[in-house]
């Protein structure tokens, strides 16, 4: 089942909001249960061969947990609290390998001594990457003595909740737990169920009426250059960055789209993402894109590995490798790590670039400079998605090659690229000239970070905002209910053409 189906929205979805909080008028912890229980129906509903893979896993880490602060308070107990962690993260990853990862270690380990055999018949279990890391957050939590939790109908929702569960964000016991224990949780507050559905509504549009489109385009070009046939310099430039924005608005939809679910139940998930092409460099890419696994991939790889603390070197080393291993996390293939490898390089780029320009006392940025970086950046992203998007490292280089120029300059056939081009250049415009969603709806605090005081204060001292995002800022009434309505109208008439998220394979 997906967030972008009939039966989602006009079904599961209903269903799930009333009974939830119909049983808490009995019981917040019956309520709570039966949100788990309906994410594990969500979950259950792609495939029900995996639901007991994820009981599994869930009472397998809840048990780690309870092992792993029993060591930290009892001396005398069987295990230290760092064997008991590193068994319990050992098992996650053992299962994250063997379902995500068997068949590549299988095929690169036969190239190298010349043999080739059938591969396993593995499926890959939907959303593993996000509940094996979301546990193993926890675990390290744990030992570190800033998380615990005995409640287990709280932590089998903590893991199973339906917005996120599938793909992301990675959440935190700190972000998740406190809210699952508020009594106004449990009751229904209609100002964040009219926010929540219009960022629902939002992510949707996103996804059916932007991403959608593009993904024919997309898929036509990326099939030629797999194919071998030519790709002219204008198709391989239309294809990748039509993929640059059909990832963007398939990501931001889905983000925005869990975002507002889970607001409809009061419960705020942190930002994952927040105009990622805005970004004037990597670093600022990184800080935007996928917030969760960056803030993960730094907390528990870059910082154990040495971080910045060992020499720059070494800190070098470690963002290359951070970014290599964060490049095999998105798929099985040579191509991620590529991905990764470019966006480790990058990184050290824009690091040794700001350490240089530092020394020399260059402070400020020269006029236009943060226009050119903010281009330049914008490059160097839609060069690695192609890696990214193409289905074997051949076909990537025969796409990076056309767009060299290296062929063709012009398509064969006008029609498509036609349409590509306006279709891009119309995702330019939404991506760079508008705020984003969560810009848009500030004022009524729909994310986790909304309520840290760091970010009030942050918020507060900020400079006024232009007129076209004052403009479009969210405010309950009949204008922006019939916007918002049409919108919905529309979206639902395109639900015939529903497609996989992006990031569920991953």
């Amino acid at each position: 089942m997906f967030f972008n189906s009939y039966s989602f929205i006009f079904v599961f979805l209903p269903v799930v909001f009333v009974g939830m909080f119909w049983l808490a008028h009995h019981s917040q912890t019956g309520a709570a249960l039966w949100l788990a229980l309906a994410s594990l129906v969500f979950y259950g509903l792609w495939d029900a061969r995996f639901v007991l893979l994820l009981l599994a896993s869930i009472v397998f880490n809840y048990g780690a947990a309870y092992v792993i602060d029993t060591a930290r308070q009892n001396t005398r107990f069987a295990l230290s609290p760092k064997t008991a962690l590193c068994i319990a993260v050992t098992a996650n990853l053992l299962l994250l390998t063997y379902f995500k990862y068997a068949n590549f270690f299988l095929e690169a380990g036969s190239s190298v001594i010349g043999l080739k055999g059938p591969g396993l018949q593995i499926v890959l279990p939907l959303g593993i990457s996000f509940f094996t890391f979301t546990q193993i957050a926890f675990l390290v939590d744990v030992y570190r003595g800033v998380a615990r939790e005995y409640r287990f109908v709280h932590y089998l929702l903590f893991i199973t909740y339906f917005p996120h569960l599938i793909a992301g964000p990675v959440i935190h016991h700190k972000q998740m737990m406190p809210q699952f224990a508020l009594a106004q949780t449990y009751r229904i507050q209609w100002d964040n169920v009219a926010v929540g559905a219009t960022i629902f509504v939002l992510g949707l549009a996103k996804k059916v009426l932007v991403a959608d489109e593009l993904a024919a385009y997309v898929s036509m070009v990326f099939d030629a250059a797999r194919d071998g046939r030519a790709v002219s310099m204008l198709e391989a430039w239309m294809g990748a960055l039509g993929y640059t924005f059909q990832l963007y608005f398939d990501f931001s939809g889905y983000c925005d789209m869990a975002i507002g679910l889970s607001l409809m139940f009061n419960i705020r998930l942190p930002v994952n993402f927040n105009s990622p092409y805005k970004a004037v460099n990597i670093i600022d890419f990184w800080r935007r894109w996928h917030i969760t696994l960056s803030t993960f991939l730094r907390d528990y790889l870059y910082f154990p590995l040495g971080g910045n603390r060992r020499g720059v070197a070494r800190r070098y080393g470690n963002l290359v490798l951070t970014m290599l291993l964060g490049g095999l996390w998105h798929g099985a293939g040579w191509t991620f790590v590529v991905w990764g490898g470019l966006h480790g390089f990058f990184l050290v780029v824009n690091h040794a670039w700001q350490a240089a320009t530092s020394r020399l006392g260059w402070r400020t940025p020269l006029r236009g400079g943060h226009l050119f970086s903010g281009a330049l950046t914008f490059v160097c992203v839609v060069v690695a998605w192609v890696f990214f998007r193409a289905d074997n490292l051949t076909s990537a280089w025969r796409l990076v090659n056309a767009m060299q120029g290296m062929g063709n300059a012009m398509p064969a056939s006008w029609a498509p690229t036609r349409e590509a081009l306006k279709l891009v250049a119309s995702c330019g415009g939404l991506v760079w000239l508008f705020p984003n969603t969560q810009q848009m709806l500030q004022r009524y605090q729909p994310t986790w970070e909304d309520l840290q005081p760091e970010r009030v204060a942050t918020e507060a001292a900020s400079p006024r905002r232009g007129h076209l995002a004052r403009l479009l800022t969210w405010r309950p009434g009949a204008a922006y209910a019939v916007v918002v309505g049409v919108l919905f109208v529309a979206c639902v008439d395109s639900l015939d053409k529903v497609s996989q998220f992006l990031y569920f394979t991953f």
